[in-house]
């Protein structure tokens, strides 16, 4: 069925991004769906790149209530959105655009979602948080840092560009940013937080030169395959682990209500994606 097809009286909503397939946000929302008696309600995915957005949007019915996005449409949807909520322009990124009277406002529910988890692990004013990596992640968990009351964010990164570009994120959230070579990323593992953003692989080798903190946590954005040898090594040092399935899930719940209106079924929502993420 094209995107813009719809069964009458349905409610919608989606994910958009490249690639999409392998995307777990239809198994999360519809088991909400379900679990709240939103009977009418259907989310589905769609591949989608920054060239389309435009055009997918100006097609979509008023049936439409909202769309997650995903790699690679974070930064375009600022573009075509008609509203900008002031922490998706602070971070320079929206993951979600939800339709309020007719107009698209883009939204960021990965910060508030990054600290949702983070304060069900503990986590309530770190001193210092470590970010490993310079990417839409580290954005997101520069503005996390500053709402959890951090004092200092230390980013580690490949490329000092890459820092340099997520300084005015932090000046505009007033958060004391400090760059790092990542050739020290190893002493990352001392900070009161550690969230790392770095595709799979980057960071493995910190499971064997990091001495990690009994007591620190980290959060490690990946979640397939899990857990990394990060996530083990830390864990086995006595610090508290934070998955990726973690944020997926509290994003989630974030879109679900600013979609719906409804107070999200969580427990429902996270057995969902817990059993569809262990079937992989």
């Amino acid at each position: 069925m094209p995107v813009g097809a719809v069964e009458p009286a349905a409610r919608r909503a989606a994910v958009l991004g490249k690639p999409i397939a392998h995307s777990l946000s239809p198994v999360i929302h519809n088991a909400g769906y379900a679990a709240a008696g939103l009977t009418d309600w259907r989310y589905t995915a769609h591949e989608c790149v920054e060239s389309e957005l435009a055009d997918l949007l100006a097609g979509l019915g008023p049936e439409w209530a909202g769309l997650s996005l995903t790699m690679p449409l974070k930064e375009q949807a600022l573009v075509v959105a008609e509203e900008i909520a002031p922490v998706a322009a602070a971070i320079g990124a929206a993951n979600t655009l939800v339709r309020r009277d007719g107009r698209w406002r883009a939204e960021n529910t990965d910060a508030p979602g990054m600290v949702d988890a983070l304060r069900s692990a503990g986590v309530d004013r770190p001193e210092v948080v470590a970010v490993l990596g310079a990417g839409g992640t580290a954005r997101a968990a520069v503005a996390a840092a500053r709402e959890l009351g951090a004092g200092r964010v230390v980013v580690y990164a490949r490329r000092p560009e890459a820092i340099a570009q997520l300084a005015p994120v932090a000046e505009a959230l007033g958060v004391t940013l400090v760059g790092a070579d990542w050739a020290d990323a190893a002493a990352a593992a001392g900070a009161d937080l550690v969230v790392s953003t770095v595709p799979k692989g980057i960071a493995d080798a910190m499971a064997v030169t990091a001495s990690w903190r009994a007591g620190g946590v980290l959060f490690d954005a990946l979640y397939d395959p899990w857990p990394t040898p990060l996530a083990e090594a830390a864990q086995a040092a006595g610090a508290r682990i934070v998955s990726g399935l973690d944020l997926l899930l509290a994003q989630a719940v974030h879109q679900f209500e600013l979609f719906t209106g409804v107070t999200a079924p969580v427990a429902a929502m996270d057995a969902a994606l817990r059993a569809a993420a262990a079937a992989r």
